[in-house]
């Protein structure tokens, strides 16, 4: 039976990369949800609605389609029919999605469409509410961490565009800011299930992470895909 699996986490912890090789292990779909909140608030950047007016934000959600399209196993994210996955992933977009979510306006629009994403099961569901609030009834859930320098380090490297020390500054600032807001908020904050297995990965590659959450689901009876074994066994 295909299952739900939820990764949880704080901005570079590793996340997508890990979900991502997970899926393909288990020929799973990946479901990006932070990309949906991106994607409203790469609208309300382009259009210049203010993401701190909870007014103006129900009134681009109400006239704002956001979409789901399962491509070669991972969910795209479609805004009014436009594919938005080349531009949402900036620091600045990064920031408003981190401080739109924080309304129930927000939440509640995108809520149903991640729901419903998950209704068949055989899904890696990456965020930050997951396994708290999303699919509280996953079958296996995880909360991905790694040290504030490394994900700095890791997100830095993301973002490289040949200007490392300046770059290494304002992704600091701004990964600050996003872990303070997306801890602190009132509604659905990140913060760890009390029944998923914490990983903090700053000392370990992505295979080793995928193997450490394969074999906690090997050991509650879901067999390994391809007999791969763990490293070092």
């Amino acid at each position: 039976m295909n299952k739900v699996i939820t990764i949880d986490g704080p901005a570079g912890a590793g996340k997508s990369t890990v979900s991502k090789a997970l899926a393909a292990r288990l020929g799973y779909v990946y479901l990006d949800t932070g990309a949906l909140y991106r994607a409203l608030a790469y609208k309300a950047i382009r259009n210049r609605v203010a993401i701190d007016d909870p007014d103006a934000l129900a009134k681009l959600c109400a006239t704002t389609d956001v979409a789901l399209q399962n491509i070669n196993g991972r969910m795209t994210v479609y805004v009014d029919g436009e594919n938005v996955g080349g531009k949402i992933r900036t620091e600045e977009v990064g920031l408003a999605a981190s401080a739109i979510s924080a309304f129930p306006v927000v939440r509640e629009k995108l809520l149903s469409l991640q729901r419903n994403a998950g209704e068949r099961g055989g899904i890696v569901a990456e965020g930050r509410d997951m396994g708290s609030v999303v699919f509280p009834d996953a079958a296996f859930k995880f909360f991905l961490d790694a040290d504030l320098e490394e994900r700095i380090r890791r997100r830095t490297l993301e973002l490289a565009d040949g200007k490392g020390k300046a770059k290494s500054a304002c992704v600091a600032r701004d990964m600050q800011a996003r872990d303070q807001q997306d801890s602190q908020r009132k509604i659905a904050p990140l913060t760890a299930s009390p029944d998923a297995l914490i990983i903090n990965s700053t000392s370990l590659s992505v295979d080793e992470v995928v193997d450490r959450i394969l074999e906690r689901m090997a050991a509650a009876g879901q067999r390994r895909p391809n007999g791969r074994k763990p490293n070092g066994a």
